[in-house]
């Protein structure tokens, strides 16, 4: 088995651990309080709340072996196999809600695991290198920074659906950057522990991590989930798979012939992500409090 297979494995796992944990964390931020809350003081409602901290402990499972598989494989091809994640969580989803997936859900599904299939076998990602330089980053920072700023500014003046799109958004962006730095520091581990605290990215990754957790609640709470999980669901692998490409130098290698199919591929992943977030979303949201 080459690296790319145990990397896919790895990613898959990973991906039905960070949906259980989606699941629980969805059910937690809608539950904890009926009253209007700031950003920071849902987060530490959360933090007193228990079954948040199981799905914390249950996606920190899959977030352990998403870093494995990007040990072994690129960010391109983790990011996309971890979009199968609401492939998982659908049925979890459907369970504890007592309700049925329905044959259009499915259907969805399997758009997305064909979509997801085609992307891994007719793209054949590549990986690049584990690290960027500190001009890449700052570069990175100067565009994307200000987006987010942006959205957050947009959140607070915009409510509903239009708030919790943003937030999203910014969850997301945030997790994409995590996955591209998360392959620098495994990349460290193997130079010993203090090389590894002496690790710039090390600060900066569990930095993002927080603030992509605490964004993701604030984005539940803000509107329906149907607006925030699809939203944060497709954002996450594009802009992970896009900081690939500029940052990390990694490439896709669909052939002269494969491009189009490829440029499918991603269409349909993205719409049936959508779609099935939005199912899912619709689902936890008929739950009592």
């Amino acid at each position: 088995m080459d690296k790319a297979d145990i990397a896919a494995l790895l990613a898959v796992g990973a991906a039905f651990f960070i949906a259980i944990g989606d699941v629980i964390h969805q059910r937690s931020a809608q539950e904890v309080t009926d009253e209007p809350v700031s950003h920071v003081d849902l987060f530490l409602r959360l933090l007193r709340d228990r079954q948040w901290w199981l799905g914390s402990i249950v996606a920190a499972v899959g977030f352990g072996l998403q870093a494995a598989a990007l040990g072994f494989g690129s960010v391109l091809l983790v990011q996309a196999l971890l979009v199968t994640s609401l492939l998982f969580a659908l049925p979890i989803n459907a369970r504890l809600s007592h309700r049925r997936v329905t044959r259009w859900e499915w259907t969805w599904a399997a758009l997305l695991a064909a979509a997801v299939a085609v992307i891994v076998t007719v793209g054949n990602p590549t990986e690049g290198h584990s690290r960027a330089s500190l001009e890449t980053w700052t570069v990175v920072i100067a565009l994307l920074g200000p987006a987010l700023v942006l959205c957050v500014v947009g959140a607070r003046i915009w409510s509903g659906p239009v708030s919790a799109v943003l937030l999203a958004l910014v969850s997301g962006a945030l997790w994409g950057v995590f996955a591209v730095l998360t392959k620098g520091v495994v990349d460290r581990l193997d130079d010993g522990l203090w090389a590894l605290l002496r690790t710039p990215e090390l600060y900066v990754w569990a930095l993002v991590g927080v603030a992509g957790t605490a964004w993701q609640q604030s984005s539940f709470r803000a509107g329906a989930l149907t607006a925030s999980l699809p939203t944060m669901t497709v954002a996450e692998p594009v802009v992970g798979s896009v900081l690939g490409i500029v940052v990390l130098g990694e490439t896709l290698r669909p052939g002269d012939a494969g491009w189009l199919t490829l440029i499918v591929a991603v269409a349909v992943m993205v719409v049936a992500t959508a779609a099935l977030a939005r199912g899912e979303a619709a689902g936890a949201t008929k739950q009592p409090a």
